[in-house]
């Protein structure tokens, strides 16, 4: 299974702002941190705003912030917000398109593990992801990229 870099970078907008604790940070410091471009990361701001993960403030004193506590934020619920499907394979948007899906042994088993790795995520918070020793290890890590 893999990740989009939309929900990589939602991940890591984040985890930098559950580092910030609630203070509001730019668009421009997280584009500057990770060396994602601004465009991109207002749309993905945009989307985690919407979905309640971020409170979202426009103008020029504005800025972003964890609209909730990390621990209430489950990573499982980041990645469905982000990934536009969990399709491992093509049959699963469109049984019609594979000749053998009505027979295929492989549906159950690649569905069973859809389920497996959404149900790990969602075992985990924003806070197990920026713990206490993690937490000291993510600042010194973006100390380094400033």
């Amino acid at each position: 299974m893999r990740l989009t870099k939309h929900s990589d970078y939602a991940l890591r907008v984040l985890m930098f702002a559950a580092t910030r604790r609630g203070e509001l940070v730019s668009t421009e410091e997280i584009s500057s941190t990770f060396g994602i471009s601004v465009h991109h990361l207002v749309k993905i701001i945009n989307k985690l705003g919407k979905a309640g993960f971020l409170d979202v403030r426009r103008g020029r004193s504005g800025g972003l912030r964890l609209a909730k506590p990390p621990e209430e934020i489950s990573i499982g619920a980041v990645v469905r917000c982000t990934e536009p499907d969990f399709h491992l394979v093509e049959c699963f948007a469109d049984a019609e398109r594979c000749p053998i899906t009505q027979a295929c042994g492989l549906i159950t088993p690649l569905r069973r593990a859809t389920t497996a790795f959404l149900e790990v995520l969602d075992g985990y918070t924003l806070a197990d992801a920026t713990g206490t020793p993690r937490q000291r290890r993510h600042r010194r890590l973006l100390d380094l990229l400033d």
